[in-house]
């Protein structure tokens, strides 16, 4: 673990990436002392429409006179949230099904894998929109289930495929000739080799995860309102782009730099946990 923490702090774009990410948290969890004004309330419908970055309002306000500083702060909180959330549904049902998958082999394997083939042939966006079209005000806890139970499929495969490989190696037969069972053999000895792929993979997934919920709650379809959320604080500023770009821009730069922001930290732990790269 120290090496592998040697290694992850020697990458600049790890550095960068932990230090966005965690900046990001630290505003998110901060942001009832970082601004005094309600995300939700209407501050002055008459003279507060619409003001641009000032001292009082670092990102201005939209046309319903809310704060937008507050608005990206508590939309931070929601975004990360889900996130975080649907990433760990995600990434448990997915370990499951493929340590499963891998440690049982023949039909088991076949009819999980081919299972988890005819899933991804659908298209991942077309599925959320019709389940969110059919379930009205589905709420911050629905949208974690859907969206942890649609995003699996990826970690089942990686999870498989390590675990396809793990069987091969000496550790593996010595420990069913002790008369370890299967559930021994997962817990004991798969699951703590497939945990590094299974992290990288997942802290990608929480970027990605931001990008859908953005696009989702842009669509009206998401977090409903008047919670703030990232993809709605767009879609209200596309109608203001002219008079007000500050709507639409900041919360597009935010999701911008907790995309990339992932990402980076992602791409250090795989380079500092994988072992091919030393």
């Amino acid at each position: 673990m120290t090496e592998a923490l040697r290694r992850f702090l020697a990458q600049r774009r790890a550095r960068l990436g932990l230090a966005l990410v965690g900046v990001l948290c630290v505003m998110a969890l901060a942001a009832p002392w970082l601004t005094s004004h309600d995300p939700t309330a209407q501050l002055d419908l008459v003279h507060g429409r619409l003001l641009p970055p000032s001292a009082a309002h670092p990102f201005g306000t939209d046309d319903l006179s809310r704060d937008l500083f507050s608005r990206v702060l508590y939309g931070a909180r929601i975004s990360l949230t889900i996130a975080v959330f649907s990433v760990l549904v995600s990434v448990g049902i997915g370990t499951a099904v493929g340590l499963m998958a891998g440690l049982a082999g023949g039909v088991v394997d076949t009819l999980l894998m081919r299972s988890v083939d005819a899933a991804l042939a659908i298209p991942r966006v077309f599925l959320l929109l019709v389940v969110l079209a059919l379930w009205e005000n589905v709420g911050v806890a629905g949208l974690i289930a859907i969206l942890g139970l649609t995003s699996w499929l990826d970690a089942s495969r990686i999870v498989r495929a390590e675990v396809l490989s793990l069987k091969a190696r000496a550790f593996m037969a010595a420990a069913r000739a002790l008369g370890f069972g299967s559930h021994r053999l997962a817990l004991r000895h798969l699951l703590p080799n497939v945990a590094a792929p299974v992290i990288v993979a997942a802290t990608l997934g929480i970027g990605q995860i931001v990008l859908v919920e953005a696009g989702l709650s842009y669509l009206g379809i998401g977090v409903p309102p008047p919670t703030p959320s990232w993809g709605s604080i767009i879609a209200d500023g596309q109608r203001q782009l002219a008079a007000a770009p500050w709507m639409a821009t900041i919360p597009g730069v935010a999701i911008a730099v907790t995309v990339v922001g992932f990402s980076l930290l992602g791409d250090g732990l795989r380079d500092a946990l994988d072992p091919r790269t030393r």
